[in-house]
């Protein structure tokens, strides 16, 4: 069956309440992208929580609409609705086999080393090296499968460092997909807890670590936390990691390390600042702007 594709590029005030428009007019999906995708203009959105909008200056939507339904007046009607006088777009037809290809072909297998891939399920492992670690993974409602830099870093640092520790227990705190757990436990870990606010994120985190056979424990914040790990993991945001320093530092072992990441590179100095009674940190790599954090539990009475 063959459906309409509708796109057109909006200003940010525009795109999130036209998507939910377009869904009333019989849209079957809406996504939306960065318009600068690509450019020197492209910018991440993953912002501080408070921030006013979780999307771009500039969006790029698309609607898909049932082939015969009439996409195009429901373009007008929406853009009439809002106030919009000049509204381009483009169209085409896309069969429902092309439409799944077309989706599945943005999520290619992610190289984060030469040891570590991640791989949605509609791929096959292509690293068949002794030692290689092949993370299967499929895009989806939880946040971290290996596309933003925080999470790469997160698990360049894990395979690099994790080695040094004698079957280390591993604390993924904000764990979101379960990336971090998952490559923990990959990684030659014990054991691997993984914990987040979102019961949605911890369902899918069980889901991905019965996909790659491996065991871990998820729970939800709301829960008590009984362990502290060799080895603690938190890839959230700047604001929210300068509040769980002295719980991130209560489920540390003395001695044992911290890696943070989500943070900008301006934001290190404030995160080691903060987290400077619990930890010895430093940045320890950056990559596009943002800087992973890792260093080590200096007194447990602190």
């Amino acid at each position: 069956m063959p459906f309409l594709s509708i796109t057109t590029a909006l200003m940010r005030e525009q795109a999130d309440v036209f998507g939910d428009l377009l869904m009333e007019e019989g849209a079957i999906s809406v996504s939306v992208v960065d318009a600068d995708e690509g450019t020197p203009a492209e910018r991440a959105i993953f912002g501080e929580p408070g921030a006013t909008s979780g999307l771009w200056d500039r969006c790029q939507l698309t609607a898909l609409f049932m082939d015969g339904a009439d996409g195009v007046e429901a373009m007008w009607r929406v853009a009439a609705h809002l106030d919009i006088e000049t509204l381009n777009f483009a169209q085409s037809t896309i069969d429902d086999t092309d439409w799944v290809r077309e989706n599945q072909a943005q999520f290619p297998p992610i190289q984060v080393s030469d040891r570590i891939t991640i791989v949605p399920t509609w791929h096959e492992a292509s690293n068949h090296a002794k030692d290689a670690i092949n993370i299967i993974l499929d895009p989806g409602a939880a946040f971290g499968t290996g596309s933003h830099p925080t999470t790469r870093l997160c698990l360049q640092w894990l395979e690099t460092h994790l080695g040094r520790y004698q079957q280390p227990q591993v604390l993924d705190y904000g764990t979101g997909s379960g990336i971090l757990a998952i490559a923990a436990i990959k990684l030659g870990a014990s054991d691997a807890v993984g914990v987040d606010i979102d019961p949605a994120a911890v369902e899918a985190a069980a889901y991905n670590a019965q996909q790659n056979h491996v065991d871990i424990k998820f729970s939800t914040t709301d829960r008590p936390l009984q362990y502290v790990a060799d080895v603690t993991a938190a890839n959230i945001l700047a604001n929210p990691l300068k509040v769980l320093a002295p719980l991130l530092a209560s489920h540390t072992r003395e001695g044992g390390a911290l890696v943070l990441a989500g943070i900008l590179d301006e934001q290190s100095d404030d995160i080691i600042a903060i987290y400077r009674p619990y930890f010895d940190l430093a940045v320890w790599r950056n990559a596009d702007g943002w800087a992973c954090i890792a260093g080590r539990r200096i007194s447990a009475q602190n």
